[in-house]
């Protein structure tokens, strides 16, 4: 374990008597590395420009604010690395109750009054667990997810202190990777032993993804009746009632959850986006409208929002509300390439709504341009839009958003649905034109790395398939070759760590897609042969990840 003088803390706290009190006790137990912030987005804005060993959070926030949220927003969208200790500190008796049931749990929790005796004690317990268990971060930050679930598997039974901490890794991992009946038999394995409420979500998010829904659900339903503070359960049981297509079941556990948890910006946008389906667009206008109006107080705003709350407007015929929520965007927001793209698409349904055809028209045609000026915008989304270009006679602009979607889906269910809008437009020839030119560009790709490797130019193929890759994240055929333009170049270049890393993180991108595809055990032995010609030693692999940092401009076009 480091010495506390070593590590580095953020404290988020809103209170200044209270970062005062912290900052002598941390001073007292020789912890004097210290960056005090007083709100979330602070934290958010620290967090993105610089790394901390440890953050120590006060649960209230202040308004539309809490500690609960803001981790799992960290965890969520990998802000902090999995090896940032954040410990949790509240002055709500009924805290402890809440955090057992959270999926997303901090790594401890201090009730409150502090004495410096505690907040000594749960500092050092919570860095020691974090060295026992860096090794498997390392792994899984690394992409080396088979030698992580390996390494658990030997931890849970060397280190039996951990042996829990062990086995829920090894089970969130499985899952992760696709294995869910593998994970499905370790939560089972884990309850055998406890009766964890986090081991029985496992379980049932488990069932959910190999469709077993009814089994899902009665699992959920006794989590939500046992706990009512337990609002993950809440959100996987309006996923199930969803899936099963019991919209207004769904629709009904949500809204609940959000009585008790309101401030949840996701929890809320899922709420609006079943209540939109079911056909009620009042709730999805109330939770939209709550939506746009707490995303100003959050770090993670989306001009998205903003759309889905004009359209469940425009759908109850409020046409001057939607004509202020545009407003609104544009004053907010257009100066961000998504916004700005959000602002003229939405410009084209308020026209639509009124009967203004050519605006709309012209508004759609803006909204197609600004999109090719590299806006990041959701699949759903851009279908949307391509489907609205379609519909106002513009086919080159709706093709090549319906081009960049297909190129850049990783599941055939986005897939499926572009594929029947088109064939209800009676534009199935459209579908069958972009999917081959689609397949035309695939080939090419493979063609143009093949034949620079073959000459010899590696680089070049490593260079040309990361270019791939980040057109077509979600092709199998492209991440296979790039995860093998990779190894080719390792294997007659020598041992590149950062290549390895991405070689492992595309050969689990391409066990998502294609989980059952027989060149998966021929592209992981050689992997596994390379690490044994050059002697690499798995649990070693993340401490030499940064040491060839002249290669990074070969792999600027892969996403992390």
């Amino acid at each position: 374990m480091p010495d506390l003088q070593d590590i580095d803390v953020l404290v988020i706290e809103a209170h200044p008597a209270m970062r005062a009190q912290l900052r002598s006790m941390l001073n007292g137990i020789r912890v004097t590395r210290v960056t005090f912030v007083a709100s979330a987005l602070s934290a958010v804005e620290k967090l993105q420009t610089r790394q901390f060993d440890l953050i120590l959070c006060e649960y209230a926030l202040g308004p539309g604010q809490d500690g609960q949220h803001l981790l799992e927003d960290l965890r969520t969208r990998r802000i902090i690395p999995l090896d940032t200790v954040f410990i949790m500190i509240s002055g709500e008796r009924n805290y402890e109750r809440v955090i057992g049931a959270a999926e997303l749990a901090p790594n401890d929790y201090i009730l409150k009054p502090l004495t410096p005796g505690t907040l000594h004690e749960r500092i050092e317990r919570a860095m020691h667990k974090r060295d026992t268990l860096q090794p498997v971060y390392r792994l899984i930050e690394s992409g080396a997810y088979r030698e992580a679930i390996e390494y658990c598997e030997r931890g849970q039974d060397e280190l039996p202190r951990y042996r829990t901490d062990f086995m829920r890794l090894r089970a969130e991992l499985l899952g992760e990777r696709g294995l869910h009946a593998k994970a499905e038999d370790a939560y089972r394995e884990i309850l055998r032993t406890r009766h964890a409420p986090w081991a029985r979500l496992g379980l049932a998010k488990m069932l959910f993804a190999r469709k077993q829904y009814e089994d899902a659900e009665m699992i959920l339903e006794s989590l939500v009746a046992e706990s009512r503070d337990y609002l993950d359960a809440y959100d996987w049981l309006a996923k199930t009632r969803e899936a099963a297509g019991r919209l207004r079941e769904a629709q009904d556990i949500l809204l609940t959850a959000v009585e008790r948890s309101p401030h949840r910006l996701g929890r809320l946008r899922h709420l609006g986006e079943v209540a939109q389906a079911s056909g009620d667009h009042a709730t999805a206008e109330r939770a939209f409208s709550e939506v746009v109006r707490k995303g100003k107080q959050s770090a993670f705003r989306d001009p998205e929002d903003h759309v889905r709350l004009i359209k469940a407007q425009l759908e109850q015929g409020h046409t001057a509300d939607a004509a202020e929520s545009l407003r609104d965007l544009e004053q907010s927001m257009s100066d961000q390439p998504a916004g700005a793209v959000c602002s003229a698409y939405a410009h084209a349904l308020l026209c639509a709504a009124s009967g203004d055809r050519k605006g709309a028209r012209e508004a759609m045609l803006l909204a197609a341009r600004r999109r090719s000026l590299e806006a990041d915008l959701s699949l759903p989304l851009q279908r949307e839009m391509a489907e609205t270009c379609l519909d106002n006679l513009l086919e080159d602009e709706g093709s090549e958003l319906i081009t960049d979607l297909l190129r850049r889906a990783t599941d055939a269910t986005m897939v499926d649905s572009v594929r029947e809008s088109l064939r209800a437009r009676g534009r199935e020839d459209l579908s069958i034109r972009i999917e081959e030119r689609l397949h035309n560009e695939v080939k090419a790709y493979i063609a143009s790395g093949a034949a620079k490797a073959h000459a010899g130019d590696y680089d070049g193929a490593v260079r040309e398939m990361m270019q791939a890759v980040r057109k077509m994240p979600g092709n199998p055929h492209v991440t296979f070759n790039a995860a093998l333009a990779l190894l080719r170049h390792i294997e007659e270049n020598g041992w590149n760590e950062r290549f390895a890393t991405r070689a492992r993180m595309l050969i689990e991108r391409y066990r998502m897609l294609d989980p059952l595809n027989s060149r998966l055990d021929a592209i992981n032995g050689l992997l596994q042969s390379l690490m044994q010609r050059y002697g690499i030693d798995p649990t070693a692999i993340a401490a030499t990840a940064a040491s060839r940092p002249a290669s990074r401009q070969i792999l600027d076009g892969l996403p992390e």
